[in-house]
């Protein structure tokens, strides 16, 4: 199956909305957008005007009776063309490489801003791949081909239409031979490029196959030693190289017969031309500015077409890079509620009302964008303060219960409340600033292990942040380190273990002081002593707060206000854990299969 960029680069569908949106882009930096095609412009007219200096330097000093008394100015004004020359090709190479930075800058800030404006959903649907190649290599290609694509572009045509006005001026008769032979370039050049075009996307779809199978051959290095199955992938993966081999040295071929074919055409009207011209009994000088400009006349044929091969390639980038700076967050606030809180991005946390806890779901139904529908006509009702076990199998929609009081999505329809009012009333950054989030794999931030703490409040002092790190007992391993609380985490805290990161990621969770906490199944990869030092935290840490506590792991929620038990997105039993035990019910089944028989009754006794 062809992956999602093979499908983009292989439409055939062209829309100009993604190239009207990065010229605007553009020409937020208007100085350095102007001085390039400036720049441009005008190297465009001493290319054109650069050759009736050689002509006249023909007619006056080697001419039938040269004359040198000027040859001093002569030499000056070449020397002094040959600086203009210098200072034009810096100057375009200079705004060029402005507008490259600047555009690529744009797109990746505006790309980056509007990712922090999205919510859960969409990083759920979206491969975390696809999006890293908008903000690299798709802004990258775009920034390229619209500061050096538009140079030569620019040049392209303005060098084309001031050399065919010249020479029409000079001899109409010798201007027609170009102009015959012009429509036949074009139509060979359109020809070939998109010959071209199709052989380098099919190149690159063969790449594309060569890099899922080397992904798949990493990622899957112990299975391939345990199954005993290495030739085979070498077969394999041989066969998919040979057809990747095959395609690029297809494409190469294409891509060399362009150069001589428009080489020869271009020789053959420069032959044409001294044949005519000598025919019309035409001077020397002017026979050499008409060789001349037609030998320059197809450099920019050969440079247009080559770039609007190179736009047409870029397309797929374009639409990519504009449709993620152009996604519409699913869920949002209304106008109502940014005038009142303000954005994530500008709170007003002046109108901030105190969230007390209690939480309310009012006949909540919820339906993924797939049409699942995990919850009916749910109704719940916890007050604040009370701690709240979700269990259940998999599948059950403990995870979307979450979420949805996270505001991570949105009920489809029915209301949640927060403190007597649907949540929608209030401003999201009002929801999340007054949560604690503890997830079931935690994610540290290359950084001091303080540095990741103080993430939960970026006011916190380091006091306040060490004092939270004690509450969950990680003081005790972080005291053995070299740097202590100032240690270097790594990438992804990969210098700790599991254990140590979810420490500090509950500390992270509880800096703010939250008055919802979340614990989403953050015990089920921690060992056991790590579990018995963190549970004491976890009881103290959830005094006072509403706690929602997703656990695989029934001994963590013994001690919980409410166990609800969860079934097909429904509450099947609900209680506290030695009401349940004793109904002998779902919850009962789902505590044997992790304690002996003999463990129950003893709790039960």
């Amino acid at each position: 199956m062809e992956d999602l960029e093979e499908l983009e680069d292989n439409q055939s569908h062209y829309d100009n909305h993604p190239w009207r949106k990065i010229l605007k882009t553009v020409f937020k930096h208007k100085g350095p957008a102007i001085g390039l095609i400036v720049s441009v412009a005008f190297l465009a007219t001493l290319d054109t005007l650069y050759p009736f200096i050689n002509k006249y330097a023909l007619e006056h000093y080697f001419g039938d009776n040269p004359s040198f008394d000027n040859v001093n100015i002569f030499i000056a004004l070449y020397i002094g063309v040959a600086i203009i020359y210098g200072l034009t090709i810096f100057s375009f190479i200079f705004f060029a490489g402005k507008v490259e930075v600047n555009t690529s800058y744009e797109l990746r800030k505006e790309a980056y801003l509007n990712l922090q404006k999205l919510p859960f959903s969409y990083f759920d649907k979206t491969a975390q791949g696809w999006i890293m190649a908008r903000l690299t290599s798709d802004s990258r290609k775009l920034s390229e081909i619209i500061s050096w694509g538009v140079v030569d572009l620019l040049w392209g045509i303005l060098t084309m239409f001031g050399i065919l006005g010249i020479l029409m001026v000079l001899n109409i008769k010798l201007a027609l031979i170009i102009i015959i032979i012009l429509p036949i370039i074009l139509a060979v050049t359109i020809f070939i490029n998109s010959k071209i075009l199709k052989a380098y996307r099919n190149a690159r779809k063969e790449n594309s196959k060569i890099t899922a199978a080397l992904n798949e051959g990493f990622m899957g290095a112990k299975a391939t030693k345990s199954l005993v199955i290495e030739d085979s992938n070498n077969e394999e993966f041989t066969y998919k190289a040979f057809k990747y081999k095959r395609a690029s040295l297809r494409a190469v071929m294409l891509s060399a017969l362009f150069g001589p074919i428009v080489f020869i055409t271009c020789y053959a009207a420069v032959g044409t031309t001294i044949y005519v011209g000598a025919i019309l009994a035409i001077n020397v000088p002017l026979l050499y500015i008409f060789v001349d400009y037609t030998i320059k006349f197809f450099d920019p044929v050969m440079n247009i077409s080559s770039i609007l091969g190179e736009f047409k390639q870029a397309q797929a980038s374009a639409e990519r890079i504009i449709a993620l700076t152009e996604e519409k967050p699913e869920i949002f606030d209304s106008p109502e509620v940014i005038e009142k809180y303000g954005t994530i991005f500008e709170p007003k946390y002046e109108n901030f009302e105190p969230l007390i806890g209690d939480v309310e779901f009012k006949n909540v139904t919820f339906k993924y964008n797939n049409g699942e529908e995990v919850l009916k006509n749910f109704n719940l009702k916890i007050k604040a303060g009370q701690s709240v076990a979700l269990v259940g199998h998999t599948g059950s929609g403990k995870s979307t219960l979450v979420n949805l009081i996270c505001r991570f999505y949105e009920p489809t329809s029915g209301n949640i409340l927060i403190d007597n009012k649907d949540y929608k009333e209030r401003s999201i950054t009002w929801l999340h600033s007054n949560l604690g989030y503890v997830l079931q794999t935690p994610q540290l931030f290359t950084g001091t292990i303080l540095e990741n703490v103080r993430y939960g409040n970026l006011k916190a002092t380091d006091e306040e942040c060490i004092n939270a790190l004690k509450l969950v007992h990680a003081d005790e391993f972080i005291e053995k380190l070299e740097d202590k609380y100032n240690t270097n985490v790594g990438e992804g805290g990969g210098k700790l273990s599991l254990g140590e990161k979810q420490l500090i990621s509950f500390a992270r969770a509880i800096v703010n002081d939250p008055k919802i906490l979340i614990l989403d199944e953050a015990t089920s990869s921690i060992d056991t002593e790590t579990e018995s030092k963190i549970q004491s935290a976890i009881d103290i840490t959830m005094k006072g707060r509403t706690t929602f506590m997703i656990a695989h792991r029934l001994s963590t929620v013994v001690n919980a206000d409410i166990i609800l038990v969860m079934k097909d997105g429904a509450i099947v039993e609900s209680g506290n854990h030695h009401d349940l035990l004793n109904k002998r019910g779902y919850y009962f089944e789902l505590y044997k299969n992790q304690f002996s028989e003999e463990s129950i009754g003893k709790l039960l006794s």
